[in-house]
């Protein structure tokens, strides 16, 4: 069962190579810095108004404004869902697709519900037959990633129609896509056709913007008047919504780190195929790399100033570290220290 580290505060590290959070390692756009300078007393001073960001948002997603929901980070929009969405005072339950981001359990059970936790399949795959045959009259929601945390896997659009199709009155299924970004597979286009289905983004990873807390969540506009029913107001500040809209509008900037990503994910595939690590390709911007002591590789990397995740507590990820792939120069220096880390352990 997924803990995360809603619970778990992970160590503030300012020094070394932060290959451990996903973050976007080259920072924002220069746009976004320009945005904020330009931004007044008075700007500060009002609550925000969110019509031209989320404008922005929705053409960039190719959906109407009113199928976007502007949140404090895609947590925010986690945690709202969860509250919207499972009743009080009864017995719903929320399926969580293991492995998972750590912020559906935790999301769920605030909100009232039982957690069901899916076993992952050998090869950590979507396991179409196990979620169906975990859903009850019972089950609200089915919280999964694509692509997932942390293998980087892309769920099938087809067996996520069919999961929403799979669900009991008043069933959804929400869809974590805070990496679609890095590949493009998003089923944004299905949401209006699918009543029961809500599609989760963020704009940390691709765009640079985690430490503004900017996500949205995607849905039919029955559906986002519910959720935003459940979200303070003003929960996304004026500094958030500004950046937003410019960071969309510098897409030549994304488009360059998302090849920066592309070709740090070889540069770790290539090297784990050298030093005999098994790993997983992956759709999103880290690579989960099977290393056996995953604690000590974890430590022996940090000492190096090259800091990874551990990920050997999560559903089948047993001696896994996951590794961030972010600009080229941060993955070589990452190759370099995995090399000596790996061959000193061999001797």
């Amino acid at each position: 069962m997924s803990t995360g580290y809603l619970y778990e505060p992970l160590p503030d590290i300012q020094a070394g190579r932060r290959l451990h959070l996903n973050e976007n390692t080259a920072g924002c756009s220069p746009a976004v810095l320009f945005a904020i300078s330009r931004l007044t007393a008075e700007d500060i001073s009002l609550y925000p108004a969110y019509e031209r960001a989320t404008d922005r948002c929705a053409a960039a997603l190719g959906v109407a404004a009113d199928a976007v929901l502007l949140t404090n980070g895609l947590d925010e929009g986690i945690l709202t869902m969860a509250l919207a969405w499972l009743p009080r005072g009864g017995t719903s339950e929320a399926i969580v697709v293991e492995p998972a981001y750590g912020m559906f359990g935790p999301s769920a059970r605030l909100a009232g519900a039982s957690v069901v936790s899916t076993t992952p399949p050998p090869g950590l795959g979507f396991d179409l037959d196990a979620v169906r045959a975990a859903i009850t009259p019972a089950t609200r929601l089915v919280f999964l990633a694509s692509p997932n945390n942390p293998t980087g896997a892309v769920v099938p659009a087809d067996g996520i129609r069919q999961l929403a199709a799979s669900m009991p009155p008043g069933g959804a299924v929400f869809v974590d896509e805070a990496y679609a970004d890095f590949e493009g597979h998003s089923v944004i286009g299905d949401v209006a056709g699918t009543p029961n289905l809500v599609v989760g983004r963020t704009f940390a990873k691709a765009y640079g913007l985690a430490g503004m807390r900017i996500g949205c969540l995607v849905a039919q506009p029955a559906v986002i008047r519910q959720l935003r029913g459940a979200i303070a107001p003003f929960s996304v500040n004026v500094f958030a919504a500004a950046a937003l809209e410019a960071a969309l509008a510098d897409r030549g900037y994304v488009e360059w780190y998302v090849s920066q990503v592309r070709a740090s994910r070889e540069l770790l595939y290539g090297a784990c195929a050298r030093l005999g690590l098994p790993f997983w390709r992956s759709a999103a911007n880290f690579v989960l790399v099977r290393v056996g002591d995953a604690p000590a590789v974890r430590a022996a990397l940090g000492a190096r100033g090259i800091h990874v995740r551990d990920r050997s507590a999560a559903p089948g990820c047993a001696g896994c570290i996951r590794i961030t792939a972010g600009t080229v120069d941060d993955t070589k220096a990452c190759v370099t220290a995995l090399e000596e880390v790996v061959c000193a352990g061999r001797r």
